[in-house]
């Protein structure tokens, strides 16, 4: 997370003509109708919330005015689809707000780098794996829950560095390409959690995961025995 005060206005401004539109957008494309009717939907939204609050929350603040935090979006978009995803991380996001754990300013560019990034990220791969059809679940498990978390975990990193090496308000440390092993201790931890997390959904509740076919995966192979 990046406070306002390490980016130009320009960068802020950006920030919030790329997150407007596609917050506009998920808004428009959300089940809300479902979402009434179903108490079930509405109990996974909210408690959904509340962890991304309560995971956002639990982070290392620097002096220099960027925060780190896990990120928590993959198995979120796994379970509430993108358009809630977003809409829900948007809830959290204010939260932060009205705790004064982030700044409103900045509300543009950390929406643009930390959600609708992981969540690009982990629907790209989720499409990908259902148009290959795979009948094996962990093949769902790794590439969308474990290696989704991790390349997302990866890019916010970067795109987060190159825009605060672009504005040029931050004092970027000099033996940066020491960084790249510090990477792993990043990545790992998210892959893990949110890799966890959706190998535990598949197990015990796979009906809570709107992108995972059940039809597909758990249903055991036909096999004509012959007559008897």
């Amino acid at each position: 997370m990046i406070g306002a005060q390490l980016l130009s206005p320009a960068s802020l401004v950006i920030g919030w003509l790329i997150y407007l539109p596609v917050l506009v957008w998920a808004i428009r494309r959300s089940p809300w109708v479902e979402l009434f009717t179903d108490s079930r939907r509405q109990h996974l939204l909210f408690g959904t919330v509340f962890a991304l609050f309560l995971l956002w929350l639990v982070r290392r603040d620097f002096d220099t005015g960027v925060s780190y935090h896990f990120i928590g979006l993959t198995a979120v978009t796994l379970l509430l689809d993108w358009p809630l995803a977003i809409v829900g991380a948007l809830v959290a996001q204010l939260g932060l707000v009205l705790l004064g754990r982030q700044d409103l300013a900045a509300l543009g560019v950390n929406g643009s780098l930390l959600i609708l990034l992981p969540v690009l990220v982990t629907e790209t791969c989720a499409v990908l794996v259902e148009r290959a059809q795979p009948r094996n679940p962990f093949v769902y498990i790794f590439c969308s829950g474990f290696f989704a978390a991790a390349l997302a975990a990866l890019l916010c990193l970067l795109a987060s560095l190159g825009l605060l090496w672009f504005d040029g308000r931050f004092a970027l440390p000099e033996w940066l390409e020491d960084f790249v092993g510090y990477l792993w201790l990043i990545i790992f931890p998210e892959a893990f959690i949110n890799g966890m997390l959706v190998s535990a959904l598949v197990v015990f509740c796979p009906e809570w995961l709107e992108t995972f076919n059940r039809t597909r995966y758990l249903s055991a192979p036909w096999k004509d025995d012959g007559p008897r």
